[in-house]
């Protein structure tokens, strides 16, 4: 299945949670799930039974739809997750974490990981001083992130960090925000990563 491309908020809405999709709507209490938190359409008010399927199906959706993966690749990054020792879901989220795109948008370049895939796929982010376009690139300890020196002025650049003041940085990076440019430091723990995701039901979805 292809990468989601319609309104992003109506996801938020059928989920049932914030995935962070809006930016700067959602932090201004702006939010469509915040003004009508129940499902879109003519019965989403309706209280309905989901099945044990369907709650892990839905955890899955949750996990693609907030870090803006296709099918395919999440397929993947769940198999290489098994293949390495330790918690599968828990490899799983960290693998997510570490992509590129993600990595700038927790570094508080992009106000969404949308963003910031876009910045990265037009070219506008180097890592250890080399521009790289791939949004999936693992990004590993000791990386230098940066945005390059053409773009570090735009406005919605600029905007995005002085709204880190708000949303805070998360504590595996090292950013200056007058140079547009961090350090990936080290590789989370999952405990660190706060996300509305039980990976456990990913797990025994594809488990099946």
């Amino acid at each position: 299945m292809a990468r989601y491309r319609g309104p992003v908020e109506k996801l938020e809405r059928r989920l049932g949670v914030s995935l962070a999709l809006k930016g700067e709507r959602r932090l201004a209490g702006k939010s469509a799930l915040d003004k009508r938190p129940y499902a879109p359409g003519q019965h989403g008010q309706r209280r309905t039974k989901i099945s044990e399927y369907g709650l892990q199906l839905r955890e899955k959706q949750k996990a693609k739809f907030m870090y803006g993966v296709s099918e395919k690749q999440f397929r993947r990054l769940f198999k290489e997750a098994a293949r390495r020792e330790g918690n599968t879901g828990s490899n799983l989220i960290l693998l997510i974490e570490r992509r590129l795109d993600n990595v700038v948008y927790r570094m508080g370049f992009a106000t969404t990981r949308r963003n910031a895939r876009q910045l990265t796929t037009h070219g506008h982010v180097l890592v250890n001083g080399k521009k790289l376009d791939i949004p999936s690139y693992q990004v590993r300890q000791g990386d230098k992130i940066e945005i390059c020196e053409k773009t570090k002025n735009n406005p919605q650049v600029q905007r995005s960090i002085e709204l880190t003041a708000q949303t805070g940085i998360v504590p595996w990076v090292d950013v200056e925000k007058e140079k547009a440019m961090g350090v990936f430091t080290r590789i989370p723990e999952r405990e660190e990563v706060v996300i509305p995701v039980e990976e456990r039901l990913i797990v025994e979805l594809y488990s099946k």
